[in-house]
């Protein structure tokens, strides 16, 4: 098993088709080529596709940023993402920077656009809890 703690591509990302390009505490920077296994019924991208890159670029930046200050890593609590345009084919360019990087919580926003025209397609952002120990440890010392 990884370790819990390396925060980077995983099997959801990988399942939407999430490419990392740029990593950090600060700021992450992905994309995702949009196609027909991301279609809802009308043969545009699921919001689905939207809330989950939301999610998975906010969750590395956090995790970095929580590694960066010494504390242990970070839970998501809430995802809140508007959908702005239907998006059919073609990349999608995500950016993810903080809001709030705090002792106990974060707050990170991410823009999505589209790579052909830079228009905004969705924004979220993502609320997090910083952990005081991993699932882990914490199963460790209730079993021990």
């Amino acid at each position: 098993m990884a370790d819990e703690r390396e925060y980077g591509p995983n099997a959801w990302g990988a399942a939407v088709g999430i490419e990392l390009l740029e990593v950090g505490a600060e700021r992450v920077r992905a994309r995702v080529d949009v196609g027909a296994r991301h279609h809802q019924p009308y043969g545009i991208a699921h919001g689905g596709v939207y809330s989950s890159i939301v999610e998975d670029v906010a969750s590395v930046g956090a995790g970095m940023a929580a590694l960066a200050r010494g504390q242990r890593g970070v839970v998501g609590v809430s995802n809140a993402t508007d959908f702005l345009r239907s998006h059919a084919k073609g990349g999608l360019d995500a950016v993810g920077t903080p809001l709030h990087v705090g002792r106990t919580q974060q707050l990170w926003q991410v823009e999505i656009r589209r790579e052909s025209d830079a228009k905004l397609v969705a924004r979220g952002q993502v609320r997090f809890a910083v952990l005081d120990a991993l699932p882990a440890e914490r199963r460790a010392r209730e079993s021990g």
